[in-house]
């Protein structure tokens, strides 16, 4: 999926983590303009991800992102709550997922 992304002109990968407190690190310390989240990761989860980052108080403008094989219901309400804007299933929506980015490597706003 990276190397998908990463071909999307307009759009820089920045940074990759697989672990929620190597993500947090990275992010305290970065300034990002897209946080592509996935509920499961090897080490922590998206959503406690999430929660970290709102209780942090740190201003986090970037646009939020979660792109994984759990898109239930409950998911997508807690990814809510904490600002995630586009939710997209793995097995399926990976195309939606690049042209949100393409849209957004262009310069267009995001819908």
């Amino acid at each position: 999926m990276i190397e998908t992304l990463n071909e999307i002109p307009g759009i820089v990968l920045a940074g990759f983590s697989e672990g929620e407190d190597e993500a947090l690190q990275k992010i305290d310390v970065g300034a990002y303009d897209v946080l592509i989240l996935d509920i499961e990761l090897k080490q922590g989860n998206g959503m406690s991800l999430l929660r970290a980052l709102a209780e942090s108080g740190k201003p986090l403008n970037s646009l939020k992102i979660i792109f994984s094989n759990n898109v239930s219901n409950a998911f997508r309400r807690a990814g809510e709550q904490y600002g995630v804007r586009f939710f997209f299933d793995k097995s399926s929506e990976l195309a939606k997922l690049r042209d949100l980015l393409s849209a957004l490597g262009a310069g267009l706003p995001a819908r």
